[in-house]
């Protein structure tokens, strides 16, 4: 079998379906699954604008609870997404920013919001016809 991305060809050059394993190799559940959280996403496109702090970030993403935003933001941390800088002032600052990768990340979401955006009314009557119908 020939591997092409995810879709694998037999020796006859059949297509075989999409397999995705749970495993650290596939990247849909190791990479996007962890910004398509509830909340990644968010934090990501209020951090475009530039470094924040966190009761900042907290007033600006309506409806994260404090527990929840530190652990998105150590999540984020930990991909590779954003910067945690600790400032040795007197009271402790501590501002959060996104890093290169994580820059580079906003521009294939900023495609997605667009098209969320542009399809938002039509899923709202789509949810809405099949709420009507169940």
């Amino acid at each position: 079998m020939k591997s092409k991305g995810n879709m694998k060809t037999t020796s006859k050059g059949k297509s075989e379906k999409r397999v995705f394993h749970n495993n650290d190799e596939c990247p849909i559940r190791n990479v996007v699954a962890q910004i398509g959280d509830k909340w990644s996403v968010l934090i990501l496109f209020v951090l475009i604008e530039g470094p924040d702090r966190f009761n900042s970030l907290k007033s600006r993403v309506v409806g994260i609870s404090q527990r929840m935003l530190t652990q998105t933001l150590r999540d984020l941390e930990r991909e590779g997404y954003v910067n945690r800088t600790v400032y040795p002032e007197v009271p402790v600052k501590v501002e959060y920013e996104l890093t290169s990768m994580g820059r580079d990340l906003i521009k294939p979401l900023y495609q997605l919001v667009s098209w969320a955006e542009t399809h938002h009314d039509e899923i709202k009557r789509s949810r809405k016809a099949y709420d009507e119908r169940s």
